[in-house]
């Protein structure tokens, strides 16, 4: 399909390599340019950022320096995640400033930036309120805005924070409703504040998840954790994301699983921001190959496609086991997904096979009892961390990029190979980098006795 798109937008396309559009673009893109409000049901890693990212930079004037598009996203990371592709994708809009207001960091450095002006904003409702209610932000020359995972905020409890900013924009301003699940809730919100909307679903189909090896395999509630060391044994994973249904199982599974010995991240909805960037940095550098998570956790995260996802708790809805299982398998690679039935729960089973042909329940052999214990599992060493990660007490506004990092690793001060280090991170005031596992102590005493763009930083291990 040809879009009619800007040149400086086609080249843009051309550079990062954009040879197709997902299913949600296809649909979206042509109505979005037209100006058309949209409604859109799509689960994650389909596309959708692109998806209403490029009609807003399309419809932006850069020389007014006012907010004219609103993104909203239930959380700090799908913030930052949706803020870091829209300026890939305008890296040829000279001037344009993209602005992460979001919650978990220091309110001041934010009304300075927006003090200077913003053409784009993302951000997280409790802040955009705060914001509004200390007059630090205007909405008052927004002509597009985005809520992006609105089901999700709303089960964060932001339905009053959404409805107040809606009404802070012009009436005559395109919105933009994206949605993993339509409750009623949505439909209230379309039908009160947008006109007209195109609606697009996109429903994950078999077809769709052909490369994803689904099993369900019959589990007693005291035998899943063993089970759990099992499936991890067999499928050698680089990577695994294991889902649970409440905070309190993802807390006890990452206490026994450090207790064993494993590194893990453990993410569930009563951790600090600056945790939850840890755990989740140590989870894309590889220092830690288990996430154990909630959905509400689990929602919006900026992560690549993942080996292995293990529903460890069956999933309370359809929708969700789609959206788990979209975890893995992604950009036509191979997955697997195992999911844990409980005799309770054989009922819910019979129901999700309805939406879906889905494979049949399996029972456990009586063989695998053998391998269904610690020290078995400790022996196979499989889940053992490649890498470590450093915290580094520099960031972008230290004016610390990757190069400056990859360069004090590798060069006078810290000696390291361009093959001992791994995924480098820059946030706002602090940074992460993996290194080699086996190296990281002595590192860690070469780079204390160095220096990074000729200053000091403080330097420790990410634990």
């Amino acid at each position: 399909m040809k879009l009619l798109l800007s040149a400086r937008m086609k080249s843009v396309i051309q550079e990062l390599g954009f040879t197709s559009l997902t299913p949600i673009q296809t649909q979206s893109i042509p109505p979005l340019l037209k100006g058309r409000d949209l409604i859109g049901q799509s689960q994650t890693g389909t596309g959708k950022t692109l998806a209403f990212s490029i009609p807003a930079l399309e419809k932006i004037d850069l020389k007014d320096r006012k907010v004219q598009t609103l993104v909203l996203c239930p959380t700090r990371e799908l913030c930052s995640q949706v803020a870091r592709e829209m300026r890939r994708l305008a890296r040829k809009h000279d001037g344009l400033q993209v602005l992460v207001v979001s919650g978990g960091q220091p309110i001041y450095p934010q009304i300075t930036a927006l003090e200077r002006g913003a053409h784009i904003v993302v951000g997280t409702p409790g802040r955009i309120m705060d914001h509004l209610k200390r007059k630090t932000l205007s909405l008052d020359a927004v002509k597009y805005l985005v809520l992006d995972e609105a089901d999700r905020m709303l089960d964060m409890g932001f339905e009053d924070d959404m409805k107040m900013i809606l009404s802070h924009t012009p009436k005559d301003r395109q919105s933009v409703f994206f949605s993993a699940t339509f409750p009623a809730e949505i439909k209230r919100l379309s039908q009160a504040y947008q006109r007209d909307p195109v609606e697009v679903k996109i429903k994950t189909t078999t077809t769709q998840s052909h490369s994803i090896d689904q099993s369900f395999y019959g589990v007693h509630p005291d035998e899943k954790f063993n089970h759990l060391l099992w499936v991890l044994i067999q499928q050698k994973p680089e990577s695994v994301i294991v889902f649970c249904n409440q905070k309190l199982t993802v807390a006890q599974l990452g206490r026994t699983f450090k207790k064993m010995g494993v590194q893990v991240s453990a993410l569930h909805g009563d951790l600090e921001q600056n945790d939850r960037d840890r755990l989740m940095a140590q989870f894309r550098n590889q220092s830690a190959r288990v996430l154990i998570a909630t959905d509400v956790a689990a929602r919006g995260l900026d992560i690549d496609s993942v080996d292995l996802v293990v529903n460890f708790d069956f999933p309370l809805q359809s929708e969700i086991y789609v959206h788990r299982r979209g975890r893995t398998g992604r950009a036509g690679r191979s997955g697997t997904v195992v999911t844990f039935v409980s005799p309770q729960e054989k009922h819910k089973f019979k129901l999700l096979k309805k939406d879906a042909a889905l494979p049949e329940l399996k029972e456990f052999e009586a063989s695998d009892a053998g391998v269904c214990h610690e020290e078995v599992f400790k022996k196979h060493r499989s889940l053992d961390a490649k890498m470590a990660t450093l915290f580094i007490g520099g960031g972008r506004k230290q004016k610390v990029r990757p190069a400056d990092l990859l360069g004090a690793l590798t060069g006078e001060a810290g000696r390291l190979s361009a093959q001992d280090v791994g995924k480098i991170e820059i946030h706002d005031h602090f940074s992460y980098v993996a290194v080699s596992e086996n190296l990281i102590d002595v590192i860690l005493k070469r780079l204390r006795n160095g220096l990074i763009k000729g200053k000091r930083f403080r330097i420790e291990r990410a634990r």
